[in-house]
């Protein structure tokens, strides 16, 4: 599988599972009481998946049409983008007083206590964050080898422009 194919498909499989993780549950709590539990997705919890997904969506786009050098920068952008992914992941874990603040029926002054569980948000936020970093590494080690977009219709810095309206004229397209 060539390099761009497998960092395309990288990077989809990255910016699904990220923006599955903003919509599945990413914390439930439970206000105890016969109350209802409460369930929290991904973007109430944080918006950082979504908007590393979106982001990564531009750099990939980019990267497709840009050169050499500009490719390593959107690449190591990309690999950043995965870490900050997989940072999230790990690290936000929303407590009961933090959730208290986004539903008010969960603060510590209405419950004498609220258990928190997580849900599978994280890890496909998680797994999300690993195939961006793959795809940025991937990206940036061969971003050498990759053809630039406009490679196939440029003409040839030889011919004239004479000798490109003969060719037009002859029935062939000097471009190829």
């Amino acid at each position: 599988m060539k390099p761009q194919r497998l960092v395309d498909l990288l990077a989809l499989v990255g910016l699904v599972l990220l923006g599955l993780s903003a919509y599945l549950t990413w914390s439930s709590a439970d206000p105890g009481s016969g109350r209802p539990v409460v369930d929290f997705n991904g973007y109430t919890v944080t918006k950082a998946p979504v908007t590393l997904a979106l982001a990564s969506l531009v750099a990939v786009v980019v990267t497709k049409l840009a050169g050499t050098a500009l490719r390593r920068v959107l690449s190591a952008l990309l690999l950043l983008m995965g870490v900050g992914a997989i940072g999230v992941a790990l690290q936000v874990r929303p407590g009961s007083d933090e959730l208290g603040r986004i539903r008010p029926e969960l603060s510590q002054a209405l419950t004498d206590h609220v258990s928190v569980t997580g849900g599978p948000a994280p890890w496909f936020a998680l797994a999300g964050g690993v195939a961006l970093v793959a795809a940025g590494l991937i990206a940036l080690l061969t971003a050498h080898r990759w053809r630039r977009a406009t490679a196939r219709y440029e003409r040839d810095p030889a011919a004239t422009p004479a000798d490109q309206w003969k060719a037009i004229d002859a029935g062939e397209d000097p471009t190829l």
